[in-house]
């Protein structure tokens, strides 16, 4: 049975604040390693009231100073937010504090709005279109292949950190293909595009010296739950919250509404529809057969599993059924 690992944005809730987000996500990461589950990535986004992972290197530090075992990384860093070297010296230090446990996934999307992508001084004409070269010089300063005439990371050169490329287009399938990369695609995010990535991803990748096959890992929404009515009330957070985010009201994750899809007019309950068709939402044995069919129809290497649900307890109580899923899937196909 392929792996589960956790993409986790430390979403800030209504009435807890950005230092009970990061207190909430250790105490996930701790429990998510007791249950097996491979990594545990976290997302850079700015200026967003429901997330606390801004300063991601920092969040990723604190992750994995709490765990043992888990490998901790970026799903993803915004690289056109930086320069290579900053990053390459960031995920140097934190794999030489913690080596052998840390993965640096990247992305070309700002991971905000214009105005705060500005204010983080970056270059919005030009440094998407950097995204690829971007992306083989820190692959370099790490490491993966000749080091830069005259630069180097301290920390960070030869220590050969795992990249990945992540994406919600065929863009990122393509350049991970190309650079023969671990390929990251946020399903769960744009679902349209899904099969047609895989099939690129797939088709054109090309062996390297990091990785000799593809390996894919598809982003997957849990809202798992006693019984059927509880995961759907557990996703109606979430639900709310992409309806903020879609009018430009985004602002902290709020509390779940019973009913909350009935009151809403018929095009903007397709959309999210749409937008969460990528996601296992209700009982153990209905979550069960949603991942099942998941798996089949995409032939994932590894899922990564997304539980922006409201309350804590029940947030650990979802990753604990998809953890038993796992299990069962892999007792059922073995």
């Amino acid at each position: 049975m392929i792996p589960f690992s956790v993409l986790d944005l430390c979403p800030v809730f209504e009435g807890s604040s950005a230092a009970d987000a990061l207190r909430n996500s250790l105490d996930l990461a701790q429990h998510a390693e007791q249950l097996g589950y491979r990594r545990y990535w976290l997302a850079e986004h700015h200026g967003m009231p429901g997330i606390a992972s801004a300063a991601t290197a920092v969040v990723i530090a604190h992750i994995a100073q709490g765990t043992q075992r888990i490998r901790v990384g970026s799903g993803g860093i915004m690289l056109p937010n930086h320069a290579p070297l900053v990053i390459a010296e960031q995920f140097g230090t934190l794999e030489s504090l913690f080596p052998g446990r840390i993965d640096l996934g990247l992305g070309r999307a700002p991971g905000t709005d214009q105005a705060t992508a500005a204010a983080l001084r970056r270059d919005l004409m030009t440094s998407a279109e950097r995204f690829p070269q971007d992306v083989v010089e820190l692959m370099r300063l790490l490491g993966h292949g000749p080091a830069p005439d005259a630069i180097q990371a301290v920390p960070g050169a030869g220590l050969r950190t795992p990249v990945w490329i992540l994406g919600s287009s065929l863009f990122g399938a393509q350049l991970a293909a190309a650079l023969g990369l671990p390929y990251a695609f946020a399903s769960h995010f744009a679902p349209q595009a899904l099969m047609q990535a895989i099939d690129v991803y797939r088709s054109q990748f090309r062996p390297s010296e990091q990785l000799d096959r593809p390996h894919l890992m598809l982003g997957f929404s849990v809202y798992a739950a006693d019984d059927d009515a509880t995961g759907e009330l557990l996703a109606s957070s979430m639900q709310q919250a992409f309806i903020a985010l879609r009018t430009g009201r985004p602002d902290k994750i709020p509390a779940p509404v019973p009913g909350y899809l009935d009151q809403l007019p018929a095009a903007w309950r397709a959309m999210l529809e749409e937008s969460m068709s990528c996601s296992a939402i209700g009982g153990p044995q209905r979550v069960r057969e949603q991942i099942a069919a998941f798996i089949a129809r995409t032939g994932a290497d590894e899922l990564m599993i997304s539980s922006p649900i409201h309350d804590p307890a029940a947030r650990r109580a979802s990753y604990t059924i998809a953890a038993e899923v796992r299990e069962q899937l892999a007792a059922a196909g073995g």
